[in-house]
């Protein structure tokens, strides 16, 4: 599932080819066909991520509201373009190429295309798909958690479940009513980062520890915005390897890299298990 870094990029990407303009929406596939109707011909006014969800209001005082799920991706064409979203076979990249994208026939599973003055994007296999009122969009977003990405973002709120709930903190950095945009990568590789073992009770670490997990993704998440990757290692675990040439080999601690020596401690201590349905990986010799 493309994590928060994602969305975010998808959201400045309509706010800089698409906002301000009056848009054609169609649904190819036929799932989104009144939802489209409501939006077509009218003008985007502004675009934002928060968490796992991305945003598009017109002027008529509706948003078009898209979380990608596992399968969901968006391919842009025209003359700014890329492809973002699942199934990633190139990792968290952008898949850019040169020259301009002509306009073509959508695939039969076109959810939805939206067609600007210059450029145009086709969304498949999204999980949500909708169009929504302010107030409905509004309410959506106040049930995510704070969005480490977000300058408006209050990390209170994470440090006030943190302190109270016993669940691991493995499985409480994949809540998105707790923290949003967070996803399986992140969360491995920031209790990594931080020495902690993901089966810890939340409340049993300090507040300063709470702190230490927040500000980490947010410069982690701000990575992954700048460099379109997910890029978690420090310049000292990859000597000579510059940050924009990490990935694939040198990007990551313990992501998919069970049965590996580690990077830290140098010893076969990275494992894959199971916590909440989703897979965790760790090392089971730094994160004692």
């Amino acid at each position: 599932m493309p994590e928060g870094h994602s969305i975010h990029r998808i959201a400045r990407h309509f706010d800089d080819v698409f906002v301000t303009q009056q848009l054609r929406l169609a649904s190819p596939q036929g799932r989104f066909v009144e939802g489209a109707e409501l939006l077509n011909g009218r003008r985007a006014v502004a675009s934002e991520a928060y968490g796992k969800h991305w945003f598009l209001y017109f002027d008529n005082e509706l948003v078009l509201n898209v979380h990608l799920g596992m399968y969901g991706a968006w391919t842009f064409g025209g003359q700014q373009h890329s492809s973002i979203g699942a199934p990633r076979k190139i990792g968290e990249q952008e898949d850019h190429t040169g020259g301009a994208v002509e306009l073509t026939e959508p695939r039969p599973t076109t959810r939805v295309r939206i067609i600007g003055e210059h450029s145009w994007a086709d969304l498949v296999g999204p999980a949500i798909c909708r169009t929504l009122t302010i107030a409905e969009a509004q309410d959506v977003i106040d049930a995510i958690g704070p969005d480490p990405l977000r300058h408006d973002a209050d990390p209170q709120r994470f440090y006030d479940v943190a302190a109270k709930t016993r669940r691991r903190i493995g499985a409480v950095l994949m809540d998105q009513k707790v923290i949003g945009g967070i996803g399986n990568i992140f969360r491995a590789e920031g209790l990594f980062r931080l020495n902690l073992n993901p089966h810890t009770p939340t409340n049993t670490l300090t507040h300063e520890t709470h702190e230490a997990v927040w500000q980490d993704q947010v410069r982690l998440l701000e990575i992954g915005v700048e460099t379109g990757r997910i890029i978690t290692t420090d310049a000292k675990h990859r000597p000579g390897v510059e940050l924009h040439d990490a990935w694939p080999e040198h990007a990551n601690y313990v992501y998919q890299r069970q049965g590996k020596p580690c990077l830290v401690c140098g010893d076969d201590g990275i494992i894959v298990e199971e916590l909440e349905a989703r897979k965790l990986y760790w090392c089971t010799t730094c994160q004692q």
